[in-house]
């Protein structure tokens, strides 16, 4: 009987990982346990995935409020740091902030508006018509935007994002200054040196920083890049991709993941005689279309996986074929006629109308979406997921 069952995604549940835990030992375990209590078989090519918060754990990959801000003096010495475009997060970026805020004397804060980088609004668009400010060339001060905005609750945490950032810098011991600007040259008006926050659009913040005179120019991938009195560190992202871990210390994204994953990925070989994928996922690659957050506020959605993964789908559209070749075709013949052209389809579909509607995404951005959306972000207990079938078609 032909399988009947495309792509599903599986929440494997796994003990809590503690630092300096085998997590590899741990991670191959549990799915095998796991699939051998429901009767699944494993089969070449399915996924196993891994979220980057239990690497970090495992790692110890830590530092503190303290840490930071060590880095912060080392880097930017005294006087005034331009902290530009944070993301508004009390999970994400309020700790940074902390120690941010207290390595240097003067903090002034520009904040993106209408909304940060990955969605968090201030306003809406619209409102700001109703207004007459311009965003792309008006710089408002915090007493006028209080006055044209008034207080501003973000409506899912509850929190006014202008009075909870100033009020953890001026409690770090730093004097703050908060401005909206969404140019990044802006901040040059009050120093020239700055700290540029933003995640996916960093160098080009940083280039136009550079070339506009600016001093010092860091963003937060070059704080922590390596230990500072014996704390984590991750060199590619430095405080990229960090979480709150307690209110003074912080989990940052985990390093030797390729290696990590090519471990998991030889061990579920030698248990199984199977050859799995292997990747590490942080947040998804998604937007809500209601509360208009995008979620990736890592700088990767993988930062390791097995060769694979590497590239993007090559897939042609149903209901083209459907529609066009076999457009007078129904039943069974229409069934083999598009399964013996899928069997055919030509190594790379780019530019191909048969392939156009299909997600010209990555692999790995695809499925660490996927496994994002299994797992969540709150108390389901499934830091590892495993898929079965994504590499299947309609031919198979």
């Amino acid at each position: 009987m032909e399988r009947l069952i495309g792509t599903v995604s599986r929440g494997i549940r796994a003990p809590i990982i503690r630092e300096g835990d085998d997590l590899a030992a741990i991670v191959v375990d549990s799915v095998v346990n796991a699939l051998e209590s429901e009767n699944i078989a494993i089969g070449e090519k399915d996924v196993i995935a891994v979220t980057e918060a239990v690497l970090g754990r495992a790692q110890g990959n830590y530092a503190t409020v303290d840490n930071v801000a060590a880095d912060m003096r080392a880097k930017f010495g005294t006087g005034t740091v331009g902290v530009i475009f944070p993301i508004l997060s009390r999970n994400r970026f309020s700790i940074l902030l902390r120690g941010i805020a207290k390595g240097a004397d003067k903090i002034v804060l520009m904040l993106s508006y209408p909304s940060d980088e990955v969605g968090n609004h201030l306003m809406d668009m619209d409102l700001l018509d109703e207004k007459g400010v311009d965003p792309w060339h008006d710089i408002l001060t915090e007493a006028q935007f209080r006055e044209k905005f008034g207080k501003v609750i973000h409506p899912f945490t509850g929190v006014d994002y202008v009075e909870y950032y100033g009020n953890l810098i001026r409690e770090a011991g730093a004097e703050v200054e908060i401005i909206f600007a969404n140019r990044a040259t802006d901040i040059l008006k009050y120093t020239k040196k700055v700290l540029a926050c933003d995640i996916h659009t960093r160098k080009r913040t940083k280039r136009l920083l550079k070339a506009a005179g600016a001093e010092i120019v860091l963003g937060l991938d070059d704080l922590l890049t390596a230990p500072v009195d014996g704390s984590g560190f991750n060199p590619d992202y430095g405080l990229l991709g960090s979480n709150k871990a307690t209110e003074e210390r912080i989990k940052l994204f985990p390093r030797d993941c390729q290696a990590f994953v090519e471990d998991v990925q030889a061990r579920m070989l030698k248990r199984t005689g199977k050859k799995v994928e292997v990747m590490v996922y942080g947040d998804g690659a998604f937007k809500d279309p209601v509360g208009k957050i995008w979620e990736l506020a890592d700088p990767v959605v993988s930062p390791g996986y097995t060769d694979g993964l590497v590239g993007q789908p090559n897939e042609v559209k149903l209901k083209y074929l459907a529609d066009n070749q076999f457009a007078d075709l129904k039943g069974d013949e229409l069934k083999a006629a598009i399964s013996d052209f899928i069997r055919k389809k030509d190594a790379d579909l780019v530019g191909q109308m048969v392939s156009q509607g299909t997600t010209p995404r990555r692999l790995t951005d695809l499925i660490g979406s996927l496994c994002d959306l299994t797992s969540g972000s709150g108390d389901k207990g499934t830091p590892i997921i495993y898929i079965q079938g994504y590499f299947d078609n309609y031919a198979k």
